[in-house]
């Protein structure tokens, strides 16, 4: 994102201070423990990084989106791992508490989220519903004051730690059509009922919390309703524009991050007599993939500027996630083959940053499901 004022310079420059001091000396040991501590959580708080746009009056900032994109690029150049869950919490979940929750509900939760004190996690994805979040099983049945909630989520990222929950839930099973019957619950941890399941191993973001959560006749508090009942689906709808361009920035970075390494290796690397930078077909791939990081770093820097104006940028936003995560993978794999064998060693990042590169056509919406958005809004 390129910073127009001092106040954007200095943040990203405090930060990067910041991160080199308390973040890049201990992340490979963080990945191979498979946690970020919540120390690091609460530093960022405590510096004023964690979540920049809450109000003043919930201890934050009050500045734009711009600073949360300062903060996940910033993150990703650590790696992924580091700013999937942190990025998540604090501009993906709370936003859901600062925009429909009641003033009880704000006071409660965001001053801590702000400080790092509580990390929160969305509970969307279930074991047999992810891209379409209006068949999820997961039922909350009120009775009295209190929500009776039943059902089982997965792939649910800071899963293991959150300190509370947003969860997708049918509050409704028979509305008709089924998306009507959709809220939104606050599941605090120590709730009754709510049970953690095993941490999932994944093939990369190894740092990174990724839970299955169970909910067996938890008993949430009818005040833990974000919202209106039967109103989820809806504000679902009205958060994944800002959601997917996290992503597209996320993996933007990546992108750029693996280009910079491979530079610098084929710059130092030799083979032949010559560096492998003097290749014609280096050359030729540098110059590929340099544009293409080009086009696509033009292209999310306008699109965050346009989300800043608040316009809905739905279409332009399931572009830029589809193709710029899709060219991310291309561009890992043409930066692993220019490593050579090197590059399949564990000890250099390009390893790491192509495991980790993977699920970005995954999650968040599926490349598949971007181009059903995108031919949507061009044809109906």
């Amino acid at each position: 994102m390129l910073e127009v004022t001092l106040e954007q310079q200095e943040f990203r420059k405090a930060l990067r201070r910041m991160l080199e001091k308390e973040a890049y000396p201990y992340f490979n040991k963080w990945e191979e423990q498979r946690d970020i501590p919540r120390a690091f959580w609460e530093k960022l708080g405590e510096h004023g990084f964690l979540m920049p746009w809450v109000d003043e009056s919930y201890g934050g900032l009050g500045v734009d989106f711009s600073f949360s994109a300062i903060l996940t690029e910033e993150l990703e150049r650590v790696g992924v791992g580091l700013s999937s869950g942190i990025s998540l919490h604090a501009d993906i979940v709370c936003p859901y508490i600062a925009d429909y929750g009641t003033e009880e509900q704000k006071k409660k939760w965001l001053p801590k989220s702000v400080t790092g004190q509580f990390i929160s996690a969305i509970a969307m994805t279930e074991p047999g519903a992810g891209s379409d979040l209006a068949n999820v099983k997961t039922v909350a049945i009120r009775d009295g004051d209190y929500y009776i909630l039943n059902g089982a989520k997965t792939f649910i990222t800071n899963g293991g730690k959150a300190d509370f929950v947003v969860v997708v839930c049918k509050t409704n099973p028979d509305a008709m059509p089924a998306y009507r019957g959709i809220s939104l619950l606050v599941v605090e941890s120590g709730t009754p009922g709510f049970k953690r399941g095993k941490q999932l191993e994944k093939i990369g973001m190894h740092s990174g919390d990724t839970a299955e959560l169970i909910f067996e006749d938890a008993k949430v508090p009818v005040s833990n309703l974000i919202g209106e009942e039967g109103k989820g689906f809806y504000y679902l709808m009205e958060k994944l524009q800002q959601e997917r361009l996290l992503v597209a920035l996320q993996v933007m970075v990546e992108a750029e991050e693996m280009m910079n390494l491979t530079i610098q290796y084929v710059k130092e690397r030799q083979a032949f007599g010559s560096r492998i930078a003097d290749f014609q077909n280096t050359r030729f791939k540098i110059a590929e993939m340099a544009t293409e990081i080009e086009l696509g770093r033009n292209y999310v820097n306008q699109l965050v500027q346009r989300h800043i104006q608040n316009e809905d940028i739905v279409k332009e936003v399931s572009m830029a996630k589809w193709w710029i995560s899709e060219m991310a993978k291309r561009v890992a794999t043409e930066c692993l083959q220019l490593h050579g064998g090197y590059g399949y060693m564990e000890e250099y990042e390009i390893a790491r940053r192509f495991r980790d590169i993977q699920v970005t056509s995954i999650y968040a919406g599926t490349t598949e499901v971007m181009k059903g958005i995108i031919a949507k809004k061009l044809l109906d």
